[in-house]
């Protein structure tokens, strides 16, 4: 007699593939930080109204709800009608999306002993809020949680307005007013990676792809505008680390080019009728086109991925207006890392350094601004710091 067919503990066949199908719960939840995007015309308003009462980024004084709101309801129409030249919406999530699950993919596979590893997005303005987003990580059991800024420089209105709002959601769930109570899993930060070496990689890469496109006799005239999103004065003034970051970005790369092509760092987005870091992009094609230079290469220093900044601002406002404008002969813009396979590496490898360090933030993160005015600042380190 078949003695395997009488067993009454056999499990069938289909019980086995679905036990084997069940995922363990994360280990590490990587929190990717960024400000966001409206992924459709109808996000515009609620997107522009979180952004204009953020005074980490745009400081409008003692009545930022109000003004931000007013502001918001004037720009919606301008801004829904350029989000719809770029095809409706924001691919901002999508790339971040794309990022995420290469570099989890990739730290299961270097970083075992931190295994399984999850990415949640954590936007500023635009679903998934950071707080939605926190609570996804509870829910999903994680044992440790890394705040990764995706932007490579630090600035208050960026990486600490993100930041920031980790804190204000510890800070609005805890009963006793001490947000640290009210975390159910221990936090680090990676705040700031302006000169790692994929990073720096995958610029000179795009550089040198964009360059080739240029007619070969005029390459060693093409001069780069590296472009970042610019700052109010008196946020640069009050110590922010983001324009020498910017920077460092910019020296690096032109050193793995062998500082062979001739540059400059510029700045754009300047919203409103405050002093902004100079010069603007627009301003510097101007200054070059009437002193001859007709050969342009822009490379977005501060962004990892497409959005509006990107393919509107510099593909459409800059380089096919303002460049038919000015009659350069070639106006071009390096690509944007998006899916750049050394970029995505590099994300998986900042991660993992980070984890194997040990440590819960860089040597410049406890350092507030000399000037800061912002006593949400302070608080969001000692948050960290505590952990």
């Amino acid at each position: 007699m078949n003695m395997l067919s009488q067993s009454k503990t056999c499990v069938p066949l289909k019980n086995l593939v679905r036990y084997r199908s069940v995922k363990p719960n994360p280990k590490t939840g990587i929190l990717m930080l960024n400000m966001g995007g409206p992924e459709t015309t109808e996000d515009v308003q609620g997107f522009l109204s979180r952004l204009f009462q953020d005074g980490d980024l745009i400081p409008l004084g003692p009545f930022q709800k109000q003004l931000g709101n007013w502001i918001a309801r004037r720009r919606t129409p301008e801004i829904q009608k350029k989000y719809g030249e770029i095809g409706g919406g924001s691919p901002i999530r999508k790339w971040t999306e794309i990022q995420g699950q290469a570099m989890v993919k990739h730290l299961d596979r270097i970083s075992p002993s931190s295994a399984p590893h999850k990415y949640y997005i954590g936007f500023r303005y635009v679903d998934p809020l950071v707080g939605d987003s926190i609570k996804q990580m509870e829910e999903d059991g994680i044992e440790r949680a890394i705040a990764f800024t995706q932007y490579p420089q630090y600035s208050c209105s960026t990486t600490g307005s993100n930041l920031n709002a980790v804190y204000k959601h510890y800070l609005s769930e805890a009963q006793d007013g001490n947000p640290l109570s009210a975390s159910k899993f221990p936090w680090s930060v990676i705040d700031r990676w302006p000169t790692h070496p994929k990073l720096v990689t995958a610029f000179a890469q795009t550089i040198r792809q964009c360059l080739d496109e240029f007619p070969e006799h005029v390459r060693n005239d093409v001069i780069i505008l590296f472009s970042a999103h610019s700052l109010p004065i008196k946020v640069a003034f009050r110590g922010d680390t983001y324009p020498a970051e910017v920077a460092a970005t910019v020296s690096a790369v032109m050193t793995e080019l062998d500082l062979s092509i001739h540059y400059r760092l510029v700045w754009q987005s300047k919203v409103g009728p405050q002093t902004w870091l100079g010069p603007q992009t627009d301003e510097a094609l101007k200054g070059l086109s009437g002193r001859g230079h007709k050969n342009v290469m822009i490379v977005p220093i501060a962004f990892v991925n497409d959005h509006i900044e990107t393919l509107h601002e510099l593909d459409i406002e800059y380089i096919k207006e303002l460049g038919q404008e000015l009659k350069f002969d070639n106006l071009k813009r390096s690509k944007s890392l998006n899916d750049n396979p050394v970029f995505l590496e590099g994300l998986a490898e900042i991660v993992k350094t980070h984890i194997d360090s040990s440590e819960k933030y860089s040597s410049q993160f406890p350092v507030r601004c000399p000037n800061c005015v912002n006593s949400t600042c302070g608080a969001m380190r000692s948050f960290f710091i505590a952990q």
